[in-house]
Formats: C-alpha cells, structure tokens, sequence
C-alpha cells in the first residue's frame, strides 16, 4: 500500500470536503456499489489520449478506485465542465509513464505506486 490507509481516513472526512469546497481541484463524481449513493472526490486527473489517468495514491482497494471498476463509468468535473469517462481500467507504471505528458511529475519512487487507473471519454 503506497500510503496508510489511516491517512486516506483522514483525507476522506477532513481534506477531501475542504478541496471540494474549494472548487479548483478536478472531482470524480461516483456511485457506491453497494450504498449507491454519490460520492465526490477530489483527484489528480491527468489527460491523456482519449481519456484521463488517475495515480492511485492509496492503491486499487481504495473505496474510489473500487466504485468505478463497478459501475465501469464516472464522471469528471474539471475546469468547470463535467465529462463523462467509462472503460475503467488498471494499467501499470510502464504503460502510465508512458501515457503521460511529459511535463506531468511522476510520483516519487518512495511511495512505490505501481497502479494506476485509465479511463476513456465518452463520445457525445
């Protein structure tokens, strides 16, 4: 697990309503598989070709990263606009890496991330 589960608690209740809130940070708009009820989260949304790429920070068993494999659809509001993403998928840090902007910082070798989650737009 790149980072404590504990701290993804914290970032849940505390951090994630304050970055909401304050309405400048991409959020992931999401149905609980088995509440479903909606849940935002506040990401980092990186674009690629045909999509966005999540780093997952907590790794894959994150109650986030779990919600979309489900429902295999989300939606993104990012620069103001929501847009609809579906198809999602892990891929590893070879195939991130190399889906990334160049100019987009990879994550620290110390949090030893090897998961990340693709997602494709949807046409409409």
């Amino acid at each position: 697990m790149p980072m404590p589960k504990w701290w993804g608690h914290v970032n849940k209740r505390v951090f994630n309503p304050l970055t909401i809130a304050r309405g400048k940070s991409p959020v992931l708009i999401h149905v609980g598989r088995v509440s479903g009820a909606t849940y935002r989260t506040p990401l980092d949304a990186h674009p690629v070709d045909g999509g966005y790429l999540f780093i997952l920070v907590y790794g894959s068993g994150s109650d986030w990263v779990q919600n979309v494999l489900a429902a295999d659809r989300a939606r993104l509001r990012v620069d103001g606009r929501d847009v609809e993403l579906a198809s999602p998928r892990l891929v590893g840090k070879d195939e991130a890496f190399e889906a990334l902007p160049d100019d987009v910082a990879r994550p620290p070798r110390v949090l030893r991330i090897t998961e990340f989650l693709r997602m494709d737009l949807v046409a409409g």
